[in-house]
């Protein structure tokens, strides 16, 4: 009986503490990518919203060369997101302003939030 809730309470503990781990604003990393911009500067704003295991489109679309605020809104679970390659991460209902070039980008989960979370994805074409 013991082992059992020493090892319930063990992972209760782990799980809060993935649960905390959500990832670092990038507007401190002094990266060398094209984002984030000034807040200031956005000419436009994309919300993408966040549930159990999905974002509300399977497609944004933004300008190139533009800064646009990107803003994450979760409705449903703890999520975040990064724009694969471009070290670009928004963590829950947080905004941040990006000026990307022209291409598609993957936009994936970067938070654990359960079992769907591997098929949390989007594309992010900037033309």
């Amino acid at each position: 009986m013991h082992k059992k809730l020493a090892l319930l309470l063990t992972l209760t503990a782990l799980m809060l503490a993935l649960a905390a781990c959500g990832g670092k604003n990038n507007s401190e990393s002094g990266s060398n990518s094209p984002s984030p911009a000034s807040t200031e500067s956005a000419s436009t704003e994309v919300i993408i919203t966040a549930t159990s295991w999905e974002f509300d489109e399977a497609e944004y679309t933004i300008p190139k060369d533009t800064p646009v605020k990107l803003t994450l809104q979760n409705t449903k679970g703890a999520h975040g997101i990064e724009i694969v390659g471009q070290n670009i991460k928004i963590t829950g209902n947080k905004s941040e302003v990006i000026n990307l070039p022209a291409g598609t980008y993957e936009i994936k989960c970067n938070i654990m939030c359960g079992a769907g979370h591997n098929q949390m994805k989007a594309k992010l074409v900037v033309s």
